[in-house]
């Protein structure tokens, strides 16, 4: 009976010890967890979880487009959308690159975790806005002139934008972490926002420029800088509303810093997911789409003009009446060999000079009757140029009145 008492008495010491160890860990976490990653996986903060959830998705979609883009590049050929391919996947590295740095914002600050935000943030958003900008820029001209830049110098706009944000943000670290010696975690909602305007002002450009590639006279690229122009938009509205929260909006609320993290980890999980829908997607569908195929001439169609399908070294612009006219004279002078021994004038001649007889006075000397060799048939040649039509036998046609 003791012993019973005894192994009793051990199991609550157990189970005392676990639910100790589990009050000092979140709902929903292992045991074994760093402190540092305890949102990850907190149940009783749910926006952690449902960030994650969302931002690994996008990730997953991201690296997705990535192979398919490199799957069936050799199956481009047509120029115009081969040329910015490289330019699509530096702006998918750039998107994948937001939705991992959600996950700096989800867990806990430290040193180094600030440094990344902090570097990471404005430098990914200049790269991402820089392929926009150099998209806008091809559609532009493609949309007015039929062609786009060569390749090289897109991805080079591109990284030469995206290096100006590179050194704004290496200059804010040295100056305030390495210069003042201050920690890294130490910077103010106002500092954080004012190393972005460079940010800024490129979604502004890019949103400008967006608004050209609407107007031009090769329509089938518009909807490409449709697409630009929308991406550019949202990304604005989401800007303006993650900044008045950031600045205003917690200390309104009364909520300190609790809702920094969050505000700042949503606001890369959907700038993300709007790049991935609304731009990267039409683009590499658009890409992958064969090269429309241009309808053959129809020869029969006399609504359409007639083209020339040899070349000629030199073009003889011949008028329409001279090649009807040689048309006339070459079938009437054939007609005429034709009907010369068969005339009434001539056949009298032959009968007289061959009975001694005078010809009858009546039958007399008078046009031959015409014979089917001098209706008006126009070659092939007055037919082309007349545009497809068989014209009619001028006035001067000898047998027109006959026919």
């Amino acid at each position: 009976m003791r012993t019973h008492q005894v192994l009793a008495f051990l199991l609550l010491l157990v189970i005392a010890s676990v639910a100790s160890e589990n009050a000092s860990t979140s709902r929903g976490c292992g045991l074994d967890l760093l402190p540092q990653y305890v949102s990850l996986c907190d149940l009783d903060a749910i926006w952690g979880i449902v960030v994650e959830a969302v931002a690994g998705a996008g990730a997953l979609i991201t690296l997705l487009l990535m192979l398919i883009l490199l799957v069936r590049l050799p199956f481009i050929k047509d120029k115009e959308k081969r040329r910015p391919v490289c330019l699509h996947f530096l702006f998918l590295l750039g998107t994948l690159g937001l939705f991992g740095l959600t996950f700096a914002f989800i867990i806990r600050m430290d040193e180094t975790i600030c440094s990344i935000r902090r570097f990471l943030w404005g430098v990914l958003f200049a790269l991402c806005f820089s392929c926009l900008l150099s998209q806008a820029w091809r559609v532009r001209r493609l949309v007015c002139q039929g062609t786009s830049p060569a390749g090289w110098q897109m991805v080079g706009l591109a990284l030469c934008l995206m290096l100006v944000q590179v050194i704004i943000a290496t200059e804010w670290l040295v100056l305030t972490v390495l210069r003042d010696t201050k920690p890294a975690c130490a910077y103010e909602p106002m500092d954080f926002v004012m190393a972005l305007i460079y940010d800024m002002v490129l979604l502004v450009i890019t949103l400008g420029q967006a608004l050209f590639t609407l107007c031009g006279k090769f329509k089938r690229w518009k909807l490409n800088g449709a697409f630009i122009l929308i991406t550019t938009f949202l990304s604005l509205l989401i800007w303006v509303a993650w900044i008045t929260m950031y600045l205003f909006g917690n200390a309104t609320m009364h909520q300190g810093d609790a809702w920094s993290d969050p505000t700042l980890a949503i606001t890369l999980a959907a700038s993300g997911w709007v790049f991935v829908i609304f731009h990267a997607i039409p683009e590499i569908h658009c890409t992958l789409l064969p090269p429309l195929q241009e309808n053959p001439p129809n020869y029969f169609d006399t609504s359409q003009p007639r083209m020339r399908e040899t070349v000629f070294e030199e073009d003889v612009h011949l008028s329409r009446t001279y090649m009807e006219n040689q048309a006339f004279s070459m079938d009437e002078h054939s007609a005429a060999l034709r009907t010369a021994g068969f005339s009434n004038g001539s056949l009298g001649k032959r009968s007289s000079g061959s009975l001694g007889k005078k010809p009858s006075g009546g039958l007399g000397n008078r046009p031959s009757a015409p014979f089917r060799s001098n209706v008006y048939q126009p070659t092939e040649m007055a037919v082309v140029l007349n545009g497809g039509t068989i014209p009619t036998a001028p006035p001067t046609h000898t047998g027109r009145h006959l026919w």
